[in-house]
């Protein structure tokens, strides 16, 4: 999932993600590394007050300021512009559609299952798949709690993640990741790009992203859960795939690119 996703929060933590909201304003920004070191200091007392516990501290202490990130993460806007139909072909919409009519037939099993549970249609989510991460052929090369830390840290928007630094901690306590695990440039995670309040609030069975079944129920789980209504189109859908990302042009593409799988 691109960082531009919505990325609710649960209701269910909203007094916790308060509470860290507010520790976040005291903790000092920053738009360097300089500060980088003592904010995590500051962080690692807010983060175990909010139940991390010391694999979790651990992975905060080894990580560090990811520059890279902070450079993706400066031009990302770039990324969405233009019209629907130059953001499609620079993202290889053709074929994502033609692999993605492949796959559907070939996983057939799995996505009557995955539909029969949500209620989501294969489309949809081969949609993403082939958009997020080309069908799995790359998952990303960044270290995510460093990634997703740096973020946390920086300037820009401490307070959408925040929440998803402590998630992607308490995903260390519990085996999901570990401090080396390495994903996409905002730090999200597995073959269809989760933030890690998202692995924790939506992912489904073993919770492992990289497996691509786990990956796929997991975001049928989340559209379900923004709405998804079932046998309406994707174009239908538009609001589920906007809960997924905000970037007009990304949900149109998906709704198209979604809508061609499906109409084969």
């Amino acid at each position: 999932m691109a960082f531009f996703a919505k990325a609710k929060i649960l209701a269910a933590a909203a007094s916790m993600m308060l509470a860290a909201a507010t520790a976040a304003q005291a903790a000092q920004c920053g738009n360097t590394g300089a500060g980088f070191e003592a904010w995590k200091a500051e962080f690692a007392a807010e983060a175990r007050a909010n139940g991390v516990g010391s694999k979790g501290l651990a992975a905060l202490a080894s990580a560090t300021y990811a520059k890279r990130t902070i450079a993706a993460d400066r031009a990302v806007h770039k990324a969405f512009g233009g019209s629907v139909e130059a953001f499609m072909k620079r993202r290889g919409a053709s074929t994502i559609i033609s692999k993605g009519r492949s796959l559907k037939k070939s996983n057939a099993a799995l996505f009557d299952k995955i539909e029969r549970t949500y209620g989501v249609s294969p489309g949809v989510l081969l949609a993403i798949w082939g958009m997020e991460t080309g069908f799995g052929s790359f998952l990303g090369k960044q270290n995510t709690v460093s990634a997703i830390v740096t973020l946390a840290y920086d300037c820009r928007r401490p307070e959408f993640f925040y929440p998803h630094a402590v998630a992607a901690l308490k995903l260390v306590d519990r085996g999901a990741l570990s401090a080396s695990s390495v994903g996409a440039m905002h730090g999200e995670i597995g073959h269809t790009q989760f933030l890690p309040g998202n692995v924790l609030k939506y992912g489904v069975g073993s919770g492992n992203l990289r497996d691509k079944a786990t990956a796929l129920a997991s975001t049928a789980n989340f559209l379900k859960a923004h709405g998804w209504q079932p046998g309406a189109s994707a174009q239908a859908n538009l609001g589920a795939i906007a809960g997924w990302n905000d970037a007009s042009n990304y949900q149109q593409a998906i709704a198209r690119i979604a809508t061609a799988i499906d109409g084969d």
